[in-house]
């Protein structure tokens, strides 16, 4: 018993180092990614921590560069520790993005089985994959149907099972229930969840129900306002942030910070970003009017308030 506790502690140590080891999911460093010239996203950094992550609010440029859509114009993005195109480039990630042009004359089992194909499968190996793949999305019955007469559901399942038939660890997924309501999201949602289980994933949406499947079988939302991130956490934690609001101040935000705690608040500030400065606040005994009052005597302006739980609508 004795050496079997030993070997145990040692196993345990083992795994917590290596657990330790493993890169992020996604992380980025400084993070520019312009589009039409302009930045979507400039300073953006974080890395996250969870197996199954919920990426709210971003700008649709950071699923673009994890992508491997988009270029970025400075610092770094990275997807299990590789630059992007890299990682998708190896296999290691595949990519669901949301509604992109279908050939309405190929059938469901064709697109998946292309999809395994351009991942480097033999011929025999994609249509298992792809077999695999459209039964986990529960759509193995429809594999003989024409993508052009499909629904906007069963088409965002067949791009999810093409990401699926790559065989790839970790998949970059755009929220398959967007604009979707009802009885299609949920089903769609619950089948989506049940299907990326053993794989790792990151969910870009812009607000999640906090009762869909999405988000019940998540273990970390980040949640993203411009190009900072105003809070991280589990879900459920993430969406109880009823007394947090994240604020953009100009003018001397030093002295609204000093003066937020001074009268039983707390105030995080970002560093790095140019102004209006992205202000987290704890109200603690305040309410959202004091911070208006607290910043008028502090010649500070608040320019922007809102609660951080939104995205969980």
């Amino acid at each position: 018993m004795r050496r079997m506790c030993q070997w145990y502690l040692k196993f345990e140590n083992h795994l917590t180092l290596a657990l330790a080891s493993m890169p992020p999911r996604l992380a980025s460093t400084h993070l520019r990614v312009d589009v039409g010239g302009v930045p979507a996203i400039d300073g953006l950094t974080f890395a996250t921590t969870g197996d199954h992550v919920l990426v709210l609010g971003a700008a649709r440029a950071l699923f673009e560069a994890a992508a491997g859509m988009r270029p970025i114009s400075r610092g770094e993005l990275r997807v299990e520790g590789m630059a992007a195109p890299q990682a998708i480039r190896a296999g290691i990630v595949a990519c669901a993005p949301l509604d992109p042009l279908l050939p309405a004359e190929w059938t469901v089992f064709q697109y998946a089985t292309w999809s395994a194909r351009l991942a480097g499968h033999e011929r025999a190996t994609a249509s298992a994959l792809a077999t695999d793949a459209l039964g986990r999305m529960q759509i193995e019955p429809m594999n003989k149907a024409k993508l052009g007469a499909a629904s906007l559901a069963v088409k965002r399942a067949v791009v999810l099972a093409a990401a699926l038939a790559t065989g790839a660890g970790t998949l970059l997924v755009e929220d398959p229930t967007a604009g979707l309501s009802g009885e299609a999201a949920h089903l769609l949602a619950r089948a989506t969840v049940r299907a990326l289980d053993d794989r790792l994933t990151a969910m870009f949406a812009a607000r999640v129900p906090l009762e869909s499947p999405l988000a019940l079988g998540a273990d970390e939302a980040i949640v993203v306002d411009g190009s900072q991130v105003t809070v991280q956490g589990a879900p459920a934690e993430v969406a109880a942030a009823e007394g947090t609001l994240a604020l953009r101040v100009q003018g001397n935000v030093d002295a609204f910070q000093r003066a937020v705690q001074a009268q039983g608040g707390r105030a995080r500030v970002a560093t790095g970003a140019p102004p209006p400065v992205h202000v987290r606040v704890e109200l603690g005994p305040l309410i959202a009017r004091d911070l208006l009052r607290i910043a008028a005597e502090s010649d500070a302006t608040v320019v922007e308030l809102r609660p951080l739980g939104r995205p969980f609508a």
